[in-house]
């Protein structure tokens, strides 16, 4: 592999305090070496519409787009909604999967999830891996990284200060770095 692998983290939250989205700014400060993370902001992206798409894709759009394509996997990270997938980032997935060149087609990728409640967001990130089986991302199937009661992982600034939760946080980066890697060696472009 050689190079360094750029990860572009996804946030189900545009919540300021959201425990997802710090979850990924955990992931930044627990990456192994090799690894970068940038956290991309899918606040601006409008309701799915597809006569906007007709005129072209919003700037927005267009940015989360060219943020896939150059990213080497994708890290998501989803609260459950309603025992699915929030709308903010199955509108994000669906305006970026439109033709042409459709950049989240066999992209690795790994699921987080964090919840005040008990079950970790296990239905949230089913019903995600199942959208993102319909947009070709290739995602890791363990370790799986579930975190709930997040009240009692993260401190009153958003930091990330449960151990265990920080181990499976880091094993799930590893296995998706090794999968990177893994791809790549496969691709017809290596």
């Amino acid at each position: 592999m050689g190079h360094s692998i750029k990860v572009l983290g996804l946030s189900g939250s545009l919540r300021r305090g959201s425990y997802n989205t710090a979850t990924l700014r955990a992931a930044q400060q627990l990456a192994p070496d090799g690894m970068a993370i940038e956290i991309c902001d899918l606040s601006q992206i409008p309701l799915y519409n597809e006569d906007l798409r007709a005129a072209g894709f919003p700037d927005s759009v267009q940015r989360l787009r060219e943020q896939v394509t150059s990213a080497d996997a994708l890290l998501f990270a989803t609260p459950e909604y309603n025992f699915s997938l929030p709308a903010v980032l199955k509108n994000a997935i669906d305006w970026g999967s439109r033709p042409p060149d459709q950049p989240f087609n066999g992209k690795p990728g790994a699921i987080m999830g964090a919840t005040i409640g008990l079950r970790g967001t296990s239905r949230a990130q089913i019903h995600l891996r199942l959208v993102c089986v319909a947009v070709n991302v290739l995602l890791i199937n363990k370790p799986e990284v579930m975190i709930a009661s997040a009240k009692t992982k993260f401190d009153e600034h958003g930091a990330l200060v449960d151990a265990p939760t920080r181990e499976f946080i880091k094993e799930a980066l590893i296995s998706l770095q090794q999968w990177v890697a893994r791809l790549d060696r496969y691709s017809p472009r290596a």
